[in-house]
């Protein structure tokens, strides 16, 4: 039978004395919170059967901070996996204890979005969105912001100027590169379509711009056609996409900046073959994986959600109680691309 590990074990592992270690498990005297830190680190490391009792001393001698987040479409996999990433790094920060308030906003709609925002006040000292870029957001933001309360901007921007900061992908770049795969992988010259989810979503705008850009300037033999809106609905992007190949049978390549991939997706399905048509979505979900799997799906544009929400809770920690700065930032997350081959 292996030996439980004991006190001498985990000073050990720690490098402080046993009765350091003692200190921390009763908590007898008060210890550095970086050495209580490293004692239960070495316990959990260890083994030690008491680890979890540590690990609620230290909570309960760690600051508190609210914290409220709004996105959108609460049953769409890429926000269930946003919201338990947030989770899970607002657990592991590191000398806090956070609470969390998470909200969903239904549609598109400023007028909603705005709300949950304004709400967040009561709840939270420290807030991020995913929004469109609407006057209302910006109105909400400037209220928060009046009442000490920061507020950062994820995945696509808005209240420049107001907002606490953006974390996010480079949302110019991330177009450029589905247009360079779309150049690259389509089977000879023809038309280029894209879908937005709508005129307010900065991110979506910046993609277009990069998507346009980069076939002006390196592939004029493909003709992008004038963008669609899909409101980022299953339903709309499929029969758009239908009535897009149908109308437009040299159509070589597909760029969903937004949501709505779903629809396009079983429209290419129903109306060429694979490979045919060369389709980018955003997110990696079971539609998009399977996608790429039977060669429908060329390419995802992928966010790194773990490395995103840790460099967000780690933000808005340093934040909060210092109130908003005077100085709103951007940080450009690395973005992933998924392929078929590297799945």
């Amino acid at each position: 039978m292996a030996r439980r590990p004991t006190i001498a074990d985990v000073a050990r592992e720690a490098g402080v004395s046993v009765a350091t270690v003692d200190r921390v498990l009763n908590g007898r005297e008060r210890v550095r919170e970086d050495t209580a830190r490293r004692v239960y680190e070495a316990a959990r490391e260890v083994g030690y059967h008491a680890a979890a009792l540590i690990e609620q001393r230290l909570k309960i001698e760690m600051p508190e901070i609210r914290m409220g987040f709004v996105l959108h479409k609460e049953r769409q996999a890429f926000y269930q996996s946003f919201a338990r990433e947030i989770a899970a790094a607002a657990k592991s920060a590191s000398g806090v204890r956070t609470q969390l308030q998470i909200d969903f906003s239904a549609s598109q709609s400023p007028s909603e979005t705005a709300e949950l925002l304004l709400a967040m006040a009561d709840k939270a000292e420290v807030v991020a969105a995913t929004a469109v870029n609407h006057p209302a957001i910006t109105a909400a933001v400037s209220e928060l912001k009046a009442r000490g309360i920061p507020c950062f901007a994820l995945l696509s921007d808005f209240a420049q100027g107001v907002r606490e900061g953006y974390i996010g992908l480079n949302n110019l770049k991330v177009g450029r590169v589905s247009a360079w795969m779309i150049a690259t992988a389509a089977r000879g010259p023809g038309k280029v379509a894209l879908f937005v989810g709508g005129h307010r979503w900065h991110g979506h705008e910046l993609r277009e711009a990069g998507f346009r850009s980069y076939f002006r300037e390196a592939a004029p033999q493909f003709e992008v056609l004038d963008t669609l809106v899909n409101l980022e609905t299953r339903q709309l992007t499929y029969e758009a996409t239908l009535d897009m190949l149908r109308r437009h049978p040299t159509v070589r390549g597909i760029y969903i900046a937004g949501g709505g991939m779903e629809g396009a997706i079983a429209a290419v399905r129903e109306a060429r073959e694979p490979g045919e048509v060369v389709l980018i979505v955003n997110e990696l979900t079971p539609e998009s994986s399977a996608g790429l799997a039977d060669g429908f799906v060329t390419m995802v544009n992928g966010t790194p959600l773990p490395e995103l929400c840790r460099e967000l809770v780690g933000q808005m920690i340093r934040v909060a109680g210092a109130g908003p700065s005077d100085l709103p930032g951007q940080v450009f997350m690395k973005q992933d691309i998924y392929l078929p081959e590297s799945m």
